[in-house]
């Protein structure tokens, strides 16, 4: 959790000291890889726009860990799922983020499925 109230404060001093200094991040969707913390955090303090995230929940063991956030973003909702790994140390060696964008399910499962709005997703 600290990781993301220092992100959500846009507090990039007190994320840095969370993260190792050849830390890796990864963007699934758009096929794109950030090296080195110093990257990182440059790569979030010039990222654009309102945003403002909440936590909807994070757990782990040992040196893993997964957290699902919501980012509003100039008032538009987007979830993500984001995957920790820490060093021997437990700082941040490797992010990977999914950032889904949302799409209507193609037609033929309906009897399968129970569609909700985003704002209905509730932690078990």
């Amino acid at each position: 959790m600290v990781y993301w109230h220092a992100c959500e404060a846009r507090d990039w001093e007190r994320m840095g000291t969370l993260l190792a200094d050849d830390m890796v991040y990864h963007l699934p969707q758009t096929r794109e890889r950030i090296r080195g913390r110093e990257a990182f955090l440059q790569f979030n303090r010039e990222y654009p726009g309102g945003w403002h995230l909440s936590v909807t929940r994070v757990t782990g063991a040992g040196a893993r860990a997964a957290s699902w956030i919501t980012v509003d973003i100039d008032g538009e909702e987007q979830p993500a799922v984001s995957f920790f790994d820490l060093d021997e140390a437990g700082r941040i060696s490797v992010i990977t983020e999914f950032w889904p964008e949302p799409y209507e399910p193609p037609a033929g499962r309906e009897h399968l499925v129970e569609r909700y709005a985003v704002a209905e997703v509730q932690p078990a």
